[in-house]
């Protein structure tokens, strides 16, 4: 029997090396992997390359790296809401390649299936484009984007067995896939784990093929960026 289960955040992200790449999933706060992120803020490394599609908040997620100055360059879609961000990138300070949001998505899932690079027409006449092949499909110029793959991935799933099959849970699913398919070695921290037989195999979204690790993690804040309630009438 396959297991993959390991027992301390220690051995989750044992191996991880300053100066490496990380994939983290998750999109602003919703379904990041709150527990290795953590892990790595207290660890120490730096020089670190993140693809993420965002950078969380100041003081969660991966803004307590940032403020740690752990993280080089991020590969990210938007800015989002940490204010460290924003002024690290305008300073110059850390080094940020913006992609567009689908894009993005598209890199890490063309890492994970062996795709070395595809091409889009998103991104085409602006600086995204600069730098990159042009080619005319169907009369509509697209740009030739590489695919993205990583040292690490960071995944957050809601359930997963000792196998390290995944189920994600509502909009919390967002990057986790493709990135767990395009880590060299994949990290998963779940809210629950069972034997491996368990999971309806309909059910599952990342086989467990594709992870090498999984833990279950603790004391999930699951922080809501923006919370927006109705106004009484």
């Amino acid at each position: 029997m396959i297991k993959k289960e390991v027992k301390s955040i220690d051995e989750a992200i044992k191996g991880v090396q300053s100066n490496m790449t990380f994939m983290l999933g998750g999109f602003g706060l919703c379904g990041i992997p709150e527990n290795c992120i953590e892990a790595l803020s207290n660890s120490g490394i730096n020089g670190l390359t993140c693809i993420s599609n965002n950078a969380g908040v100041d003081n969660f997620g991966l803004g307590l790296l940032l403020q740690k100055r752990q993280i080089k360059k991020m590969i990210s879609s938007y800015v989002g809401e940490n204010a460290e961000f924003e002024r690290q990138m305008l300073s110059g300070e850390l080094e940020v390649d913006l992609i567009p949001q689908g894009s993005l998505a598209e890199r890490c899932r063309a890492g994970g299936a062996g795709i070395p690079a595809f091409y889009t027409p998103a991104g085409y006449g602006t600086e995204v484009a600069e730098g990159k092949e042009v080619r005319e499909f169907n009369g509509q110029p697209h740009i030739l984007e590489s695919a993205l793959e990583a040292d690490f991935a960071f995944v957050k799933a809601w359930k997963g067995d000792t196998a390290g099959n995944l189920i994600y849970k509502g909009t919390a699913r967002n990057f986790n896939p493709m990135m767990a398919m395009a880590g060299k070695i994949t990290v998963a921290e779940v809210e629950h784990i069972v034997p491996a037989g368990e999971l309806d195999p309909a059910s599952i979204h990342t086989p467990g093929i594709f992870v090498q690790r999984i833990i279950q993690g603790s004391n999930y804040e699951k922080r809501i960026e923006q919370r927006t309630v109705r106004t009484k009438d």
